[in-house]
């Protein structure tokens, strides 16, 4: 048995991870893939970029400090190869490439800066295919702080996906006009309107910690109908109540709203009843990427 470890990194618009995971290889056996570290920072980009267009002294001089941490980790971790990506807020900032630049100087992380077309992408090479039944249609949605990410898997193969900038960040910035929201909602329309039974697939913080608050099993679905019901609970409760009632994390208790929101306009339009909650995401799919590219 050889066990081989990779890290990803996530760059995301509402906080930055560093997944490590143990690859382990038998001979004979499946390949398989175990979370051995994660590491959640909550560096709030979004704010910056999509409110004024540029990250800020104090949240630039935050992400290296992290950087810096996150490459000790991965040499104490024994880390043989790592992917860093960084979505939406750090393409959309003015000096994105500035500081992306400054973070390989002073910490040696070479970051990768992803559209949504190569997030799918890389969402794409982890288990989620595995889940999905070749006789039923499924509506892939990756919600992210500055976009969020569709894909229609019919048949089981993509049929089309999008990136939509409807991220939950923007959306508590007021940053979505309804023409975005219509534009959505014509997409999945299109594309979901001869499909008689759709379920939706959801991977990102906010959806897995609606699934958590559920109390269900791994691998249980969340309804439409529990799903509404927890958005109107939530609503209803102010930012403080969501902290210290439900001890949401300062920076999870306000974008579980739009999130849950845009998974609830999502299934309305679709008609779908159900929600998987896979936990898969970007930092998983950064991993496979590097296993499989690696050979």
């Amino acid at each position: 048995m050889k066990v081989r470890k990779f890290a990803a990194i996530d760059i995301g618009s509402n906080a930055i991870r560093l997944l490590i995971n143990n690859v382990i290889e038998e001979k004979g056996k499946r390949t398989l893939f175990t979370k051995s570290e994660l590491v959640r920072v909550p560096v709030r980009l979004g704010e910056d970029s999509f409110t004024v267009g540029e990250i800020s002294e104090d949240n630039a001089a935050r992400i290296i400090k992290s950087m810096k941490a996150f490459r000790l980790l991965m040499e104490v971790n024994r880390v043989e190869k790592y992917m860093a990506c960084a979505t939406s807020a750090m393409r959309e900032a003015n000096n994105g490439m500035e500081i992306i630049e400054k973070i390989e100087l002073e910490s040696g992380i070479k970051i990768e800066l992803i559209d949504g077309k190569r997030e799918a992408e890389i969402i794409a090479s982890t288990d989620l295919k595995q889940l999905i039944e070749k006789d039923q249609a499924y509506l892939y949605i990756d919600v992210g702080g500055g976009s969020t990410e569709f894909t229609l898997f019919n048949e089981g193969t993509i049929k089309t996906s999008k990136s939509f900038k409807l991220g939950t960040v923007r959306l508590l910035n007021n940053m979505v006009g309804e023409s975005t929201w219509k534009k959505l909602e014509d997409w999945i329309k299109l594309n979901t309107t001869n499909i008689d039974k759709i379920s939706i697939i959801g991977s990102g913080g906010n959806i897995n910690k609606l699934h958590k608050m559920s109390l269900r099993k791994e691998g249980e679905h969340l309804s439409y109908v529990w799903l509404n019901a927890q958005f109107n609970f939530l609503n209803s409760l102010s930012y403080e109540d969501r902290v210290s009632e439900l001890g949401l994390n300062t920076d999870r208790a306000d974008v579980i709203i739009p999130a849950t929101r845009i998974f609830l306009m999502a299934a309305k339009w679709s008609g779908a009843k159900k929600i998987h909650v896979p936990k898969i995401g970007l930092s998983d799919g950064i991993i496979k990427t590097l296993y499989y590219s690696d050979g």
